[in-house]
């Protein structure tokens, strides 16, 4: 496997006029993971992928794309990449299988049709229907097949189940699997938390143009807060409690004690283990609740052109 990551941005800028998109994201992905982009619109998700594809130029930073710089040479880029936009434009008047003829014309021919074939039965597309008698999540599915049916190294997909019922977000997750174990990477936008929990070994949460973490989900999650409820047998002083590194006593109630950890529960056990405690339930924050919490609060700049 090349020495070099699928992915790689150093301090890359975007600015749209005295709008600041992107404000000096750094980003490595690995080659042969699924890798989530986790943000709401406006973030900068959008305008990130545009620049690995030289779609948009960077104001500023570096940006190499299976090692590749996609400013120097966009089409060896383009060739080794299935992209999907988050909008893709499809002539109305074809039908879905003139449609994919064209984009395996635009990859030279260089197309498995019978996998292109199977990705559209898998998906339940109608290759025979017109584009324009397709619906939303019809459409998006034709984008999918296009990405996926070159076998690309990379794939590089800006909200792939967007207008997806349920089970076919399922059936999507499960190509995506199947795309990665035969050796691609996956580098996927998305603004659904339970998205990236489902297939992402790794996820970088992006806000106001800049990465404000990077983990798995569940790292991110075992980074989080907890929640601890203890129930005494009798009244108890609880200030020792939150003089414990990293405890913070949030109620305190007749025998009841509510109290919030961050990092190791190790020194609240060890605290605990002094005083009468009849019960005790931990609750760990879920995946929404932290990506929501890097958004809690401050001012926010429109970005009205990442997305």
């Amino acid at each position: 496997m090349p020495a070099f990551p699928a992915l790689r941005a150093d301090g890359l800028i975007k600015n749209y006029g005295s709008v600041r998109a992107l404000r000096g994201v750094d980003l490595e992905v690995k080659r042969g993971e699924i890798f989530g982009f986790l943000g709401p619109n406006g973030a900068g998700k959008t305008t990130t992928i545009r620049c690995m594809l030289d779609l948009i130029r960077p104001s500023g930073g570096l940006i190499r794309v299976l090692g590749l710089d996609p400013q120097a040479d966009p089409l060896a880029v383009r060739a080794q990449v299935g992209y999907l936009p988050g909008e893709l434009n499809l002539e109305s008047n074809m039908t879905v299988s003139e449609a994919l003829s064209y984009f395996a014309q635009l990859r030279g021919d260089r197309v498995d049709r019978l996998y292109m074939s199977q990705l559209a039965e898998h998906l339940a597309l109608d290759i025979d229907n017109s584009i324009k008698n397709l619906s939303r999540g019809n459409k998006q599915k034709v984008g999918l097949v296009q990405a996926l049916m070159a076998r690309p190294h990379l794939l590089l997909l800006d909200e792939p189940t967007s207008g997806l019922d349920p089970l076919m977000q399922q059936v999507v997750y499960r190509l995506l699997q199947e795309a990665c174990s035969n050796g691609a990477t996956v580098f996927f936008s998305s603004h659904i938390i339970s998205e990236v929990e489902a297939i992402a070994g790794r996820v970088a949460i992006i806000r106001e143009g800049r990465i404000v973490q990077e983990a798995s989900p569940g790292q991110l999650v075992e980074m989080a807060m907890r929640r601890v409820s203890v129930r005494f047998r009798e009244p108890v002083d609880p200030s020792p409690l939150g003089r414990v590194e990293g405890v913070s006593v949030l109620s305190h109630a007749d025998n009841q004690v509510k109290l919030q950890v961050a990092g190791t529960m190790d020194g609240l056990i060890k605290a605990l283990a002094l005083l009468p405690v009849q019960d005790l339930e931990t609750e760990r924050p879920s995946l929404e609740e932290i990506f929501l919490a890097y958004y809690a609060g401050g001012d926010r700049e429109a970005d009205i052109y990442a997305h």
